[in-house]
């Protein structure tokens, strides 16, 4: 391939990229679904994407450290806190319940598809991998309850680097079968690889941490160390002992993960992003790789192996791993039906097809389409049933419609139960005691606290949140909080009323936009405005628009005395005002005003001014 055609090959790779992940945006779907379909189409159906022809021998490396990559951004969400909650439940699915998995699909590979014992086992190792680049994408549609979902995601993680490091062993025991080695070679490797991979691993996180801790880079660095560190662990890992270096970067995630000391929230972000690039990239290239001839010759036999697996298989393996534990039957039943097989599956199966096909060995090269045909059936299985099947069950937690109300002030309590009304849930956070009390006398959910303090981030209940509303008149508090929950409510979910002193202040002493949530209401409000009004008789009043009295007939009606602050539509979505965005309530939405007494125009407008050139001392000793 020339120059040119290299580039068009990465740019068409990108869009196809960008145009998947999209697509199973908008339609709440795992986005590996959409990345499989897309690298079959350019690649086996039509021709377009040959990645051996434009990657050349640097293929296979590149998506060994990929997968490095995306086994330590996922360690990164291992903490030992969650571990001691639900560690044996994972414990036994990654090891009593790993090998039951294997055992079974083993078994049914050999008598169903006559492969070989060695090659039905090497398979059993690639199949029992779940992986959290299907794992996470799924729990973010399915939503489960945190108890079923942290242990998905631990099991997906964990499972990742065990499944690899069994497929070691077992492709080690075939190559030294055929050398004359057996069973001696192959436990030397598994002590071998577990021996290097534990040292590496965590001399590598406590030599990171260390300089994390003690601030030796500076912050711009961080990224850079951190990536170009696991990298070298991990090819370091695999030069003394061949294939322990996805153990390594694992362990070395996890240690920084719960290193005291060291945050890495900040690594975790740029990993998250990271991850998303080297997923989405990987499955295009590997499902462009796929033999859909091979893939068809293997006959309806993969159809009775894939519903062994899903219905077999994984449940043998939940009932093995929960028996005894706390988990009630909805929830088991949950967890034996998410078991969806991703990246580290494709990449490792594509690896040794290769190694083991030039060796000489039968049936080598039906590893990779009996891999994808397993990827393929249980993603596509699962990413249409699980979310209807964790709502049958209970187990689905409420989307997040929710608002998180920094605040628990007079506003706040007053927007607090107007959004009730609408059926909203709502929470409101304030350090205030006396705020918090009245808030729970008027039966408003609270917590009693800073959002952004470190209690708040292990004790904040999330559930069912998706909007920031910063109701505060503390502006810097409502900044702090906007840049807290920014990463989990997305820029155009967070909201807030400025405080009377940030709406006097010059750009070079508030907060940036980037940094403040939107203002809320249609009209533009401060917070001693808003409080002004309230305590002057306004009052947040629903009206549901009608045919006979639609959006032209309520703004005639109230006019300007009248700030919009939400609009529930007709399938029960609440959508916020703000000054710049174009709400266009429609028949059969519901609206939230903030409406003055007409007769009270001109005594509120002296309050206000009065209430915005009064001192923030004075405002605060009230």
């Amino acid at each position: 391939m020339n120059e040119q055609q290299i580039l068009l090959a990465f740019a068409a790779i990108g869009t196809a990229a960008l145009a998947c992940q999209w697509l199973a945006w908008r339609l709440r779907l795992p986005a590996i679904l959409f990345l499989l379909i897309g690298g079959i189409l350019a690649g086996p159906i039509f021709g377009w994407l040959d990645p051996q022809a434009l990657f050349g021998p640097l293929l296979f490396p590149m998506v060994s450290m990929s997968v490095a990559l995306i086994l330590f951004e996922g360690s990164l969400t291992l903490h030992l806190s969650e571990w001691r909650e639900i560690g044996s439940v994972v414990r036994r699915m990654v090891t009593v319940g790993a090998l039951s998995t294997w055992a079974v699909i083993a078994i049914a590979t050999h008598y169903l598809l006559d492969f070989a014992w060695d090659m039905a086992l090497l398979f059993g190792t690639l199949t029992l991998v779940t992986g959290p680049t299907v794992i996470v994408p799924m729990l973010r549609v399915v939503r489960p309850k945190a108890s079923v979902a942290n242990i998905l995601r631990w099991e997906g993680i964990v499972i990742d680097p065990i499944g690899a490091l069994l497929a070691v062993v077992i492709y080690s025991f075939i190559i030294a079968s055929g050398e004359g080695g057996g069973w001696n070679h192959s436990l030397g490797t598994f002590a071998g690889v577990i021996l290097c991979g534990s040292l590496f691993g965590i001399a590598g996180g406590w030599a990171l941490g260390q300089v994390l801790r003690r601030q030796w880079l500076p912050d711009y660095l961080h990224n850079l160390a951190v990536l170009a560190t696991v990298l070298g662990i991990f090819i370091a890992s695999n030069e003394v002992m061949h294939e322990s270096g996805l153990l390594a970067v694992t362990l070395m995630g996890m240690w920084l993960a719960n290193m005291k000391g060291v945050d890495v929230r900040h690594i975790l972000h740029f990993k998250e992003n990271l991850s998303v690039l080297l997923i989405s990239g990987l499955f295009i290239l590997l499902a462009a790789r796929l033999d859909l001839a091979a893939l068809l010759a293997l006959g309806p036999a993969v159809l009775i192996l894939l519903a062994i697996i899903q219905f077999i298989a994984r449940p043998i393996n939940v009932a093995l791993s929960t028996f005894g534990s706390n988990l009630n039957w909805r929830e088991r039943a949950l967890l034996a039906w998410i078991s969806p097989r991703g990246i580290v599956a494709a990449a490792v199966s594509a690896i040794f097809a290769i190694r083991l096909s030039e060796s000489g060995h039968d049936g080598a090269q039906l590893l990779v389409p009996l891999t994808f045909a397993v990827i393929i059936g249980t993603v596509v299985l699962q990413s249409a049933t699980a979310r209807p099947l964790a709502s049958l069950l209970k187990v689905a937690e409420p989307a997040p419609s929710g608002f998180l109300i920094v605040g628990a002030n007079p506003v706040a309590r007053a927007i607090g139960k107007a959004l009730q009304q609408l059926g909203c849930r709502v929470l409101l956070t304030d350090s205030s005691w006396e705020n918090i009390r009245a808030a729970r006398m008027e039966n408003l959910p609270t917590y009693f606290g800073n959002p952004a303090s470190q209690h708040a981030e292990a004790h904040l209940d999330l559930v069912g949140l998706g909007h920031l509303l910063a109701l505060s008149p503390a502006g810097e508090l409502n900044t702090l909080a906007s840049m807290r929950f920014r990463h989990e409510f997305g820029a155009t979910h967070l909201f807030s009323l400025a405080s009377g002193q940030e709406s006097r202040r010059t750009d070079k002493h508030r907060a940036s936009d980037e940094h403040r949530g939107r203002p809320l209401g249609s009209q533009a409000m401060t917070y001693p405005h808003a409080a002004s009004r309230l305590s002057h008789g306004a009052e947040l009043y629903s009206t549901t628009l009608t045919d006979t009295f639609d959006w032209n007939d309520y703004q005639s009606l109230h006019g300007v005395r009248a700030t919009l602050l939400f609009a529930r539509d007709r399938e029960g979505w609440v959508h916020v005002a703000t000054p710049d965005n174009s709400v266009q309530p429609k028949t059969g939405w519901t609206l939230v005003s903030l409406i003055e007494a007409q007769k009270e125009n001109a005594a509120i407008a002296e309050q206000d001014s009065l209430a915005e050139n009064k001192p923030e001392s004075a405002k605060h000793s009230a």
